[in-house]
């Protein structure tokens, strides 16, 4: 305690005096090495708490209850609880939405011949106002641009189209596969304990559903069947834009990515993420079927006979 005059003006426990006149004898190396380590294992924890907290959220406890009662109510093996599981929801809740897009790209698709018309009607009345204004040619561009982006608007809220609509599918099936996925590792992993029945739940050769598969089987099929379902969509357009040829060699590349991927995750993972790709090439198919056109009164203008067009077109790609 130092005093001055009867005040009290700092008091220090011994041991901590004596560490603050270490640190202030210690060398402005060692306190820069100790707050580097410091901010590494910061890093680190932030990094760890992340995943944690993604891991650990409401969504991804929902899905692992909803496994478990799949599990639990059918006695199923927790192979099949699992392919019972992505096929129920990738039918109940992606498959409506998958259909929801259909219709709204089928009236945007309708719309474009109008659109086209609209267009060629615009220009020539900013033609005809260019003239009466003196606008230059950029002033013309600007115009038209404008116009267009109104009327197309108008249209799409006219038949209530409009393309964002489409993109739902992608906002509600991306969080669903990966609360999915992160609640099979959960079960898997981090509470084994509570169902060890994974151990022996599995079958064929990768009866472990908590070990990755050694043999690649699983993550080979999953890669093939990515890559079928990738060469279905690029073949939906005969004159595919460079936009459409740049997402389709990265569909190309993400499916070929899923293969080591899923060789190193359990194999309940990659038994889903097989499962939900065979369900979602099946759906694929489904809804290129005409009598689903015409009961979803889908305005199109496609094939009567997509099927055999569908491999008319694979076989004339990669059997000449």
């Amino acid at each position: 305690m130092l005093a001055l005059g009867g005040l009290r003006l700092l008091r220090l426990p011994a041991r901590a005096a004596c560490g603050a006149a270490f640190l202030r004898k210690s060398s402005p190396s060692a306190t820069h090495s100790d707050s580097s380590a410091q901010r590494r294992l910061s890093s680190g924890d932030a990094a760890s708490g992340w995943y944690h907290q993604v891991s650990h959220s409401a969504p991804v406890h929902l899905a692992e209850d909803f496994l478990v009662h799949v599990q639990q109510s059918s006695g199923l093996p927790w192979w099949l609880s699992i392919v019972v599981g992505t096929l129920s929801v990738r039918t109940l809740v992606t498959l409506p939405l998958a259909a929801y897009q259909l219709v709204i790209l089928g009236k945007v698709e309708a719309l474009q011949a109008e659109i086209a018309a609209l267009a060629k009607r615009l220009r020539y009345e900013v033609s005809l106002r260019a003239k009466e204004r003196g606008w230059t040619d950029k002033q013309c561009r600007f115009q038209f641009r404008k116009n267009l982006r109104r009327v197309v608007s108008q249209l799409y809220i006219r038949d209530n189209c409009h393309p964002v609509k489409a993109s739902l599918l992608v906002w509600v099936q991306l969080p669903l596969w990966i609360s999915l996925s992160l609640a099979l590792r959960n079960l898997s992993l981090e509470e084994l304990a509570l169902r060890p029945d994974l151990m022996t739940g599995g079958a064929l050769w990768f009866t472990d559903l908590t070990s990755p598969d050694a043999t690649w089987l699983l993550p080979l099929s999953l890669g093939l069947v990515n890559l079928l379902t990738v060469e279905v969509f690029s073949l939906q357009r005969s004159e595919a834009s460079s936009i459409h040829k740049w997402l389709t060699n990265a569909m190309r590349g993400f499916a070929l990515l899923m293969i080591p991927v899923a060789a190193a995750v359990p194999s309940s993972m990659a038994l889903y993420w097989f499962s939900s790709s065979v369900v979602g090439l099946g759906h694929n198919l489904l809804l290129r079927s005409p009598a689903l056109h015409k009961l979803l009164k889908v305005p199109s203008r496609r094939s009567d006979t997509p099927y055999r067009d569908l491999l008319a077109a694979l076989v004339a790609k990669y059997c000449k």
